[in-house]
């Protein structure tokens, strides 16, 4: 009766509900229902029973807003204990009630399209998560308006592309129900793939991740840096699943393979923190799309998909681990340039904990969560292993990609927290900052050196009890986990050594290097394209604004003066002769003030109209 109960707890309402409550709540009663509401969200992903939930019909079409198997529930553990810790952290962090419930919102749209059981719900939400994490962007002010501006344009254009492509869909399949086989193939999924491509950086695509995510408050990039491209990952897995036998799976590969060597590459030649730390979102990405791909492109190939899965969990933890302890020392120290850093250690000592905790994971060090993860996605494509011949180079790619990110958090760790003295006193972390950081890094130990427990998560690997655990892959063999095998080990072994080695050479010349990415080339266009974009909404909004409130004015002002508003109507007949007189107002001007900014109107607009969509759902 109680998981019943469970399945009509719609976990977006829940975290939706209390973003409003956020607003209104004295600051750390609306912190803490924010944080409760998320809890709630890993609670019922636990436990809640499998199947379609609140299924209905919505202007004449079925729809599911609440499906529940094992990949949608991977997800929502990930995103709801990541929730907490992020609500925790921007409370000691200073950040707003006004950025809270923006994120709240945000939050809840990204955990609405995990859940979603069908592409109409999925669109709604995909939609909703664009805007309201430009909304997140934007509160900062600054720099990040603009860059919000260019984040709006890129995830417009992608949602567009996604809307067409769930409407293609529904023309050849005439439903909008998932039924396991993913996007209609032909169009819908050329469509799907290049909409989605733009949220989950593909290169070319990708230029709204370090332009915006180094940009706003230290907690609203924890925020970005999770709910976006995780969600959109898992998306892309709902539209080319295991056995969809797509075409566009070799294409999916590759260009993970590609993304994972691309992020890396321009991640090692920032100068900025969160710059570095965006580049590999990408990188990280790469490696979950090349496992989707092969998922899609290798019939059955269950190790893939496990692996693209579980990495995609263990990012969730260990990338927003990583910008939590980036951004306590931006907020410490008020620097941003990782080379004007240095001897941290010994003055944030927790901090470089919360740092190494997080760069070992992301790195794929033994005994930490990205090592079972990423050796899974390695396994995948190596032919020697569980992949085939045709997936060797992209074997390959994924090797080049290991090696960038270890070179790069070698690199990032060495000049924030080890390279000579530090030149300012600054305390460490506060407690909600180090807890938040704690917690993320004691799960990525966990399912390191648990690794039982993250395979048992992981929905195409088989228990067989006693952790033993199989799954299928090509040519119909049956493979075995063995993550802490020699091999394996002697594998990670190679790696970091030569990323080690390697970093010794380019140390001295890397430092003198701070290139940008060379598909910035396009921000002369998009500069442009935003800067009238900017500029033509902003007008349309102050001329419906002058509308709205001068005929608010004028109304208020006859309501005082009737008399006077027949007499100037009059006087616009001919032939009629008015007399003059007095306003009974003193001839002062209304004092009615009806102002507010674009983001929180915007904000109310899209609160409102979830309402009315949720209430014609139910």
């Amino acid at each position: 009766m109680e998981l019943e109960v469970l399945s009509l707890a719609y976990p977006p309402l829940l975290i939706f509900a209390a973003a409003l409550l956020v607003l209104v709540l004295p600051r750390i009663a609306g912190f803490t229902v924010g944080a409760l509401s998320l809890a709630a969200v890993l609670a019922i992903s636990l436990v809640a029973p499998e199947g379609q939930h609140l299924a209905g019909t919505f202007l004449g079409f079925e729809v599911v807003p609440y499906y529940i198997d094992d990949f949608s529930r991977m997800v929502g553990l990930g995103l709801g204990f990541l929730g907490v810790c992020s609500v925790i952290y921007a409370y000691s962090s200073e950040a707003s009630t006004t950025l809270v419930a923006f994120a709240l919102v945000y939050v809840a749209s990204s955990v609405g399209a995990a859940f979603a059981g069908d592409w109409l719900v999925l669109l709604f939400m995909w939609e909703l998560m664009a805007v309201t994490s430009t909304l997140v962007v934007w509160h900062y002010g600054g720099d990040a308006v603009r860059a919000g501006f260019r984040y709006a344009l890129f995830h417009g254009t992608g949602g567009v592309l996604v809307m067409l492509a769930v409407a293609a869909h529904y023309v050849q399949t005439g439903t909008f129900i998932y039924d396991g086989t993913g996007i209609a193939d032909g169009i819908p999924a050329l469509l799907a793939v290049l909409g989605m491509g733009v949220n989950v950086a593909f290169i070319g695509v990708h230029t709204w991740l370090p332009d915006t995510y180094p940009r706003p408050h230290i907690a609203a990039s924890v925020f970005l840096s999770v709910y976006t491209t995780k969600t959109s990952a898992f998306v892309l897995y709902r539209a080319f699943p295991i056995g969809a036998e797509s075409d566009l799976g070799i294409y999916i590969a590759y260009m993970g393979g590609l993304m994972s060597v691309y992020g890396a590459t321009f991640a090692l030649l920032q100068h900025d923190m969160r710059a570095l730390l965006s580049y590999h979102i990408q990188a990280q990405l790469g490696y979950i799309v090349a496992g989707i791909g092969m998922g899609a492109w290798m019939i059955e190939s269950e190790i893939a998909v496990a692996g693209a899965m579980s990495h995609l969990f263990n990012n969730i933890l260990f990338k927003s681990l990583l910008f939590m302890a980036v951004g306590v020392v931006i907020y410490r120290t008020g620097e941003e340039d990782l080379y004007e850093l240095g001897g941290l250690w010994r003055e944030m000592p927790l901090t470089a904990i919360g740092f190494g905790l997080g760069a070992l994971s992301i790195t794929a060090i033994p005994g930490f969560n990205g090592y079972v993860s990423k050796g899974m996605l390695f396994d995948a494509a190596d032919p020697h292993y569980y992949g085939i011949e045709a997936s060797e180079p992209l074997y390959w790619l994924l090797w080049l990609g290991a090696i960038g990110t270890l070179l790069s958090f070698i690199k990032l760790g060495y000049y924030v927290f080890f390279h000579g003295e530090s030149d300012v006193s600054v305390p460490d972390a506060k407690p909600g900052q180090t807890v938040a950081m704690l917690g993320l890094g004691a799960a990525c130990v966990l399912f390191g050196v648990w690794w039982e427990g993250l395979a048992d998560l992981a929905p195409t690997l088989h228990a067989h009890g006693g952790g033993e655990f199989t799954f299928a892959y090509p040519n119909d063999g049956e493979g075995h986990m063995h993550p802490y095998s020699t091999s394996h080990l002697q594998t990670a072994g190679i790696l970091t050594g030569v990323a080690a080695v390697t970093f010794v050479v380019v140390r001295k010349p890397l430092s003198k290097l701070d290139l940008g990415d060379p598909a910035m080339i396009v921000y002369p266009v998009t500069y442009h394209v935003s800067r009238w974009t900017m500029l033509a909404v902003t007008e349309i909004y102050a001329a419906v604004d002058r509308v709205v409130v001068g005929g608010v004015k004028r109304c208020y002002w006859i309501g005082n003066n009737p008399v006077l508003a027949v007499d100037a109507a009059a006087r616009r007949l001919p032939l009629v002769d008015v007399e003059e007189r007095q306003p009974t107002d003193g001839g002062r001007p209304s004092t009615i003030h009806l102002r507010t900014s674009i983001g929180t109107t915007v904000l109310l607009l899209t609160l409102v109209l979830t309402v009315v969509l949720w209430l014609l759902v139910v």
